[in-house]
């Protein structure tokens, strides 16, 4: 079957290298761009296109702009004394999203000597008091944190990260134990 439409399963192929699209989503979606949907499949094209050209990194915080500074690192309104460590741009993106912290973000991906000379600098030239780690939880991010938090000793900061444990809506025995074990560690009064 693949004999003749080369093209259309490269199209399907290149839709099941996205994240979280499996094989019979790359099929539909490549057929319904194919068959239905030409014009929209045209422009989907061109914004990947004018996107790949137009978005880098901030030169500040890493996080993604069509500039050479961010939105978020322009803005004077934000609080430029709190500062949230996230490992990917698109977290920022979430955390904005929820309206809950109001401060400058730094994306730190990988553990490098380049990344953390940047991330004082930052640090210094903001005079941040306070960082939040709003990172996945796990025992190697822990280890991530304690690092970072090493590499900012001499500065007076506070350092706090995002509470962990049971979600709401979510039954105990669909909570894994560490998940579980942190919130019971971390338990509130009612």
């Amino acid at each position: 079957m693949k004999k003749g439409l080369e093209k259309f399963y490269d199209l399907v192929e290149a839709f099941e290298n996205l994240p979280t699209i499996g094989k019979k989503s790359a099929l539909r979606l490549a057929y319904h761009i194919i068959m239905n949907d030409n014009f929209g499949g045209i422009k989907i094209a061109h914004c990947i296109e004018n996107a790949i050209g137009s978005i880098k990194r901030c030169k500040h915080c890493g996080c993604m702009s069509e500039h050479e500074v961010c939105e978020i690192c322009l803005d004077d309104s934000r609080n430029k004394l709190r500062l949230c460590i996230v490992q990917s741009a698109k977290d920022i993106f979430i955390i904005e999203e929820s309206n809950q912290f109001d401060g400058l973000y730094f994306v730190m991906n990988e553990l490098d000597e380049f990344l953390i000379a940047k991330l004082i600098d930052f640090v210094k030239y903001n005079k941040t008091n306070e960082i939040l780690f709003a990172i996945t939880p796990s025992i190697s991010n822990d280890a991530f944190i304690i690092f970072i938090e090493d590499k900012l000793e001499h500065f007076n900061i506070n350092f706090t990260k995002i509470a962990q444990g049971v979600p709401t809506g979510v039954s105990l025995e669909n909570v894994d134990i560490l998940s579980l074990s942190k919130a019971i560690q971390s338990k509130v009064g009612v």
